[in-house]
């Protein structure tokens, strides 16, 4: 990663220049005569393919999970569990 480091008045002067390097993977350290205050990097892109919804590397579903649930809990959902 390449770093340059500019003063104040500089980045105001070419700061579209200063930008372009940035989207180019430079970073810019924002200097006040010549101590630096602030940085200026490139943020990470957003990833082009879409991640699959709901399943992680390694993971798998069982089974079971398709079958049906037990009355109990079918009941529990629609408001009919017993308190017991």
């Amino acid at each position: 990663m390449t770093m340059i480091r500019i003063n104040i008045a500089e980045a105001k002067a070419h700061l579209s220049r200063y930008l372009g390097r940035v989207e180019r993977g430079e970073t810019v350290l924002l200097c006040r005569r010549n101590v630096p205050v602030a940085e200026i990097r490139p943020i990470p892109k957003p990833p082009t393919k879409l991640r699959p919804v709901g399943i992680d590397r390694g993971m798998s579903i069982p089974p079971s999970f398709f079958e049906p649930l037990p009355q109990h809990l079918i009941d529990a959902f629609h408001g009919d569990a017993d308190p017991a």
